[in-house]
């Protein structure tokens, strides 16, 4: 065979067989080195290519893509730097648990190290951020060659989709010429399938749990961040059995779309609640069950660590399990399944009085929450009169740093079809508009929002970069309070010298010309009473950018504010 012949079948393999192993879609971004396979990808009509000519942005694209397929999604650039750019978004996946297959060309072996253009050390280039690596071999006609990648292929993307999710990296070396003769049929492998099992708890588990479930009398349950395509029905059974307090965060989805039997156990305030030394005197656990990953509040993690219950039951999909209060006592490894509303025998002996008090506090905090909009028009205030206005069947992503914080505070339990997204894995503002845009492909069903703050925004605003190649349908919220609102929280602030250099950071921008760029309708409120010109407006383009200009000073202070007041009727 030919050079080219021989490079066509090594190319048209991999992606055969990706596709095989439960691959769909593909991001792009261009280059020289990657040009084989970005042909077989582009002419593969089982196979959805989109394109970001900014790796760093197409690596977050590709994680947002993932997050809302829940499927594994394949990331293709060139050799270099390129690779490099997609180091950002694979921290993230490794922390989030989001299956990403990453696809970096390289230079033939000959040319590594050696001086050449374009040619870094790609092998094993992100290290323990990914779940596996492999340097795959130079197409040749060797009769191992084929087979070998394609169970490598099988191998990378099962275990990527194994809990715990994760990213891999297939490192693909390339010789010139770079051409392919295209083909409309997609070889046949010869591997068939692979097989993977729900990931149960052993019986003596079951036991342990139930057992310390039927002796509790003070206990709650903690629901964070939960793995992709977790089956929330197991978890409603779960609070309908044990009948005890579920101090849920936003990024769980059950403050949305709660059955109304299961309301009464919600405890969405945690966080206010737990700033209140009085209230936490009365709920003191002996024991706490943590589903998920350890959730955003502060607060919360300070009474934990504080209290130290008797029995702290992290039950968690990795064996390397999350804890970063250093409280548990006990970790079970499995997935939220069927196994606990089939298999768990359990009680409900919980003293009435300790649910009662979690429930009166829930109820004197969402008063409190519920009319803060009318009383205040700070950027929590602005989040919890979006919340309430967003259409049913909405996706709202939400930034890091403050975005998050005021939802997890300001979204209170509804019966409506709204679920939040965010990236908290390694919990940074890089990459969100990106992750937003490739979230809003995966779910295009549903209308998409993205809550982000100024800083973020500029810190991604080459997302935007993406929608000049694939129609897209987001609307961006920008609440811009000039700056890095979080630090007017934290003890920096009170020192005057230095703070707005170095974490106020003003930057004097409005973002009028960005939407002109990007053919944007662009949407300015300035005054709190003009929210409604937003809502009450329908869309004019897929892309809509939504400036919202906020005090940092008065934010803080209107926090402040409601935390007072809550804490004030706590304590009567």
């Amino acid at each position: 065979m030919s050079e080219r012949e021989i490079l066509t079948h090594y190319v048209y393999k991999m992606v055969a067989s990706l596709i095989q192993n439960g691959v769909q879609d593909v991001v792009i971004s261009p280059g020289s080195r990657s040009t084989p396979l970005a042909y077989a990808f582009a002419s593969t009509k089982n196979v959805k290519t989109y394109r970001q000519v900014d790796e760093r942005s197409a690596a977050f694209f590709a994680l947002g893509l993932a997050k809302a397929k829940n499927q594994p999604v394949a990331l293709l650039c060139t050799s270099g730097t390129a690779a490099a750019n997609y180091y950002p978004a694979i921290v993230e996946a490794k922390y989030a648990r989001v299956p990403l297959i990453v696809l970096t060309a390289d230079r033939p072996h000959e040319l590594r190290e050696v001086g050449a253009p374009q040619a870094i050390n790609q092998i094993r280039l992100y290290g323990e951020h990914v779940k596996w690596s492999a340097d795959f071999p130079i197409p040749d006609e060797a009769p191992q060659t084929l087979p070998f990648i394609e169970r490598h292929i099988a191998r990378g993307v099962n275990i990527a989709k194994t809990s715990p999710y994760g990213p891999i990296h297939f490192n693909v070396p390339f010789r010139e010429p770079l051409l392919i003769e295209f083909q409309e049929e997609l070889p046949v492998g010869t591997f068939k399938s692979s097989y993977s099992s729900d990931l149960v708890p052993s019986k003596e588990a079951e036991n342990l749990l139930a057992a310390t479930i039927n002796e509790t009398r003070k206990g709650f349950i903690i629901i964070g961040e939960l793995a992709l395509g977790t089956d929330l029905k197991y978890l409603w059974s779960f609070i309908r059995k044990l009948q005890w307090p579920v101090l849920v965060e936003s990024l769980s989805n059950l403050r949305t779309n709660v059955p109304e039997d299961c309301e009464q156990y919600i405890i969405s305030t945690y966080d206010a609640l737990l700033k209140s030394k009085a209230f936490k005197e009365n709920v003191v656990a002996d024991t706490v069950i943590r589903f998920g990953a350890q959730p955003v509040s502060k607060f919360l993690t300070i009474f934990l660590t504080e209290t130290m219950p008797k029995d702290f039951i992290v039950i968690d999909e990795d064996p390397m399990f999350r804890d970063s209060t250093a409280v548990s006592t006990h970790f079970i490894h499995a997935s939220i399944g069927s196994w606990l509303e089939t298999t768990l025998q359990i009680e409900n002996t919980l003293d009435f009085h300790y649910l009662t008090h979690w429930q009166k506090g829930e109820e004197i905090a969402r008063k409190h929450i519920q009319t803060h909009v009318e009383i205040e028009s700070d950027e929590g205030a602005i989040v919890r009169k979006i919340i309430e206005s967003l259409p049913y069947k909405s996706d709202l992503f939400v930034s890091s740093s403050m975005p998050i914080r005021d939802i997890d505070t300001f979204l209170l339990p509804t019966d409506k079809d709204l679920q939040v997204f965010a990236n908290r894995g390694a919990n940074g503002i890089d990459g969100v508009m990106s992750t937003a845009l490739g979230f809003s492909h995966g779910r295009c069903d549903r209308e998409m929002y993205l809550l982000i703050g100024d800083l973020a925004f500029l810190h991604d605003v080459n997302a935007l970069i993406a929608t000049r190649y694939q129609q897209c349908k987001i609307t961006v919220i920008v609440l811009n309070n000039d700056g890095g609102g979080i630090f007017s929280y934290l003890s920096q602030s009170t020192v005057e010298q230095y703070y707005e250099d170095l974490f106020g950071t003003p930057t004097a921008l409005q973002f009028e010309e960005v939407a002109k760029m990007y053919d944007m309708e662009y949407v300015q409120i300035k005054d709190f009473n003009e929210l409604d010109k937003f809502f009450d407006n329908e869309r004019q383009k897929p892309l809509r950018l939504v400036e919202i200009y906020t005090d940092r000073g008065q934010n803080v202070k209107s926090h402040k504010n409601l935390w007072q007041r809550i804490h004030a009727e706590l304590e009567q």
